[in-house]
């Protein structure tokens, strides 16, 4: 059992999300809340000056990138243990989670029973899942790069945006969104369809048959 408390930080856009972790990690033994954040750069900036043990990572921030942003903490503070407590379901993007330096990986249908559980397991420096992450993992990978990718609604619109052409700030006028924003679900997209540029994702997409 740990003497000291260990420091956890959460970094969601969603502010009920913060709440509720909140609300549930806050009295627990052994944990301290170090802090909550709804930008990838303002928890950047905290770690930098803080010490982090544990750090309950969504993937899809205002922005950033979850996935690159958890290579920049493992860069920044290598002790600190990342969780990423996520909707996102691929196997590809757990995978680049743990390449990236992960410790584990969540789903936001989990229990409050099993992300105790989790952050314990991290803790202790044990690679951990959700029971539902467990599942997925342990499905078959067969045809699983055939596969084709699995959008939001969303991401679908901007992708047909981008096949025609439009600026990131076009888009975002057309769609009522931030530059911002459009610009992490276009990173969001390069990233499910594991490409480097617009021109590989409009083919990846068009072989697939979604634009």
């Amino acid at each position: 059992m740990w003497t000291d408390k260990a420091t956890l930080a959460i970094v969601d856009d969603h502010l009920i999300v913060l709440e509720g972790l909140q609300k549930l990690l806050t009295d627990l033994d052994g944990i301290e809340i170090a802090g909550c954040f709804t930008l990838g750069a303002t928890f950047i900036a905290f770690l930098k000056e803080n010490k982090v043990d544990v750090v309950l990572l969504d993937i899809t921030l205002p922005d950033a990138n979850g996935i690159e942003l958890c290579k920049e903490i493992k860069k920044i503070s290598p002790h600190t243990h990342v969780l990423a407590l996520s909707n996102h379901s691929q196997r590809s993007m757990i995978l680049q989670m743990l390449q990236n330096g992960a410790t584990g990986y969540m789903l936001k249908n989990i229990s409050s029973v099993e992300l105790i559980t989790c952050i314990n397991d991290a803790l202790q420096g044990r690679i951990t899942f959700s029971n539902a992450v467990k599942e997925i993992m342990a499905q078959p990978t067969m045809n699983e790069l055939d596969a084709p990718a699995q959008l939001t609604k969303r991401e679908k619109e901007i992708l047909c945006l981008i096949s025609q052409g439009l600026t990131t700030p076009v888009i975002a006028e057309r769609l009522h969104l931030s530059p911002l924003t459009v610009e992490t679900h276009r990173k969001n997209l390069l990233q499910k369809f594991q490409v480097k540029n617009v021109a590989s994702l409009i083919k990846a997409a068009m072989d697939q048959g979604l634009v």
